[in-house]
């Protein structure tokens, strides 16, 4: 089995993570808030504090990661701060992952973040899938249908490792 890194294991992400885990994957885990380690690690995670906007938290977790999920699509913070996450942060982790043994890429298309941040960021993710043949997969079911968003989540992955 493959280990992937799961970046955002809030309430949809902790699920995708403990499903991926339980079918036998290693699995990483990032959160900003510490009281969420004991949950992640209950689910058989890996749990890891991380900020997506602070990619030096990140980037040393992807050692001997297959695949990452960069679940964002319903972050809160500042607009500038939440618009870096589909911007500028995306962009620079993806430039990141070509010196990596990261085979795939899933971004999460789907969420609470203004619609421009997600489109602008499934551009930068398409970008990378052509320039840089990082394979890239979708999460296109919405957040508010979890066992929808949560099939679809590990469709995505699936789809990642099978190549």
């Amino acid at each position: 089995m493959a280990r992937v890194l799961v970046v955002g294991s809030g309430c949809r992400g902790a699920a995708l993570a403990g499903r991926l885990s339980a079918s036998g994957h290693a699995v990483r885990g990032t959160t900003r808030r510490p009281d969420r380690v004991d949950e992640l690690e209950s689910l058989g995670v890996e749990a890891a504090l991380a900020d997506p906007g602070r990619l030096a938290t990140v980037t040393p977790l992807l050692e001997g990661v297959s695949a990452m999920c960069w679940l964002m699509a319903s972050a809160t913070g500042s607009p500038g701060e939440v618009a870096a996450l589909h911007g500028d942060r995306l962009r620079s982790m993806l430039d990141v992952l070509v010196d990596t043994h990261v085979r795939g890429f899933v971004y999460e298309r789907a969420g609470t973040v203004d619609p421009e941040s997600l489109t602008k960021g499934e551009r930068i993710a398409r970008r990378a899938e052509e320039d840089d043949r990082i394979r890239v997969a979708m999460i296109d079911a919405p957040p508010d249908d979890q066992a929808r968003w949560l099939d679809s989540a590990t469709r995505a992955v699936d789809d990642i490792l099978s190549t």
